[in-house]
């Protein structure tokens, strides 16, 4: 059966909503679509399900890394298509639930990640470093799809490409094509997509924020600070660059929560932006949204 996804920006309702969905429909396991709630001991300001919500639901990609670790789309993708394939192979449900469009595309479209090497990129970067025309030229001449898209004076996307031909002996523009439609992998996906008022959003998001302070971030934070340190992907996550300001001083404590609310907000409108260029991903209220999700098709 193909995955069910709830998909939506931070604080629109998400966790309830896949709640109620999986109390009516009784074959549900989630799948968190996330970059954030993968780590352990980032609790606080990644809203992660709480243990009574994994013991009743069983939850996939929660607490599968240790903060230090990296974590890149295309391993993402990879986890995640492998704990739905364990979910389905159960005979159960899949239930996509998260806030990144481009995590979420990378699950379910049949988009792919090129491979990246350092030294091959120094080399060209050393290369064409006061060549930039050049460089454009030579991509003009190996790929002109990918060179009409890239500005001759672009160099950083310029080598990318040039990287990528020399990695992989394809174009660069052949891992675009998937990205300009939306057709998934997973035939008959049913998607939700919840979309609050912008008032209503923005008075959620600072609820969470007030609720992130009292819930203990701040001891948190300096757990972590304590711990090995932050990969570069959790070092994104909202929260902690803030409460990590507070530790040292540079941001006074009443002030955190209303710096974490303005930078939510922030992101939860690129985390719209993303959606809404999704056909798949018209605004539904939360009701709707459990109706249509909690009906066995």
């Amino acid at each position: 059966m193909s995955p069910l996804a709830l998909v939506g920006p931070t604080a629109s309702g998400k966790s309830r909503a896949a709640g109620q969905i999986a109390r009516r429909r009784g074959d549900i396991e989630i799948v968190a679509i996330d970059a954030f709630t993968v780590y352990r001991g980032m609790d606080v300001a990644t809203a992660k399900p709480t243990a009574e919500e994994r013991a009743e639901v069983p939850h996939h990609l929660v607490d599968v890394l240790d903060p230090d670790e990296e974590l890149t789309v295309a391993q993402f993708q990879v986890l995640a298509r492998d704990a739905i394939a364990a979910v389905r192979g159960r005979g159960r449900v899949p239930l996509l639930v998260g806030g990144s469009g481009l995590y979420f595309r990378a699950v379910v479209d049949d988009l792919r990640f090129p491979p990246t090497d350092p030294g091959v990129r120094a080399g060209l970067e050393k290369r064409y470093r006061d060549d930039p025309e050049g460089a454009h030229a030579t991509l003009r001449r190996l790929d002109p799809r990918a060179a009409e898209g890239i500005a001759p004076e672009n160099l950083r996307r310029t080598v990318r490409a040039l990287e990528v031909l020399e990695l992989t002996g394809e174009p660069f523009s052949a891992f675009a094509t998937a990205w300009d439609e939306h057709v998934s992998i997973y035939p008959d996906l049913e998607v939700a997509y919840l979309e609050p008022e912008p008032a209503a959003l923005r008075a959620a998001i600072a609820d969470r924020a007030r609720a992130m302070v009292e819930e203990g971030l701040m001891e948190e934070a300096a757990a972590l600070r304590r711990g090995p340190g932050l990969s570069r992907t959790a070092a994104q996550a909202i929260g902690y660059a803030e409460a990590f300001a507070v530790l040292d001083g540079t941001l006074a404590e009443e002030e955190l929560a209303g710096a974490i609310t303005t930078r939510t907000w922030r992101f939860a409108k690129r985390q719209r932006g993303w959606f809404r260029a999704d056909p798949r991903c018209t605004p539904v209220d939360a009701e709707t949204a459990v109706g249509r999700l909690a009906e066995p098709s």
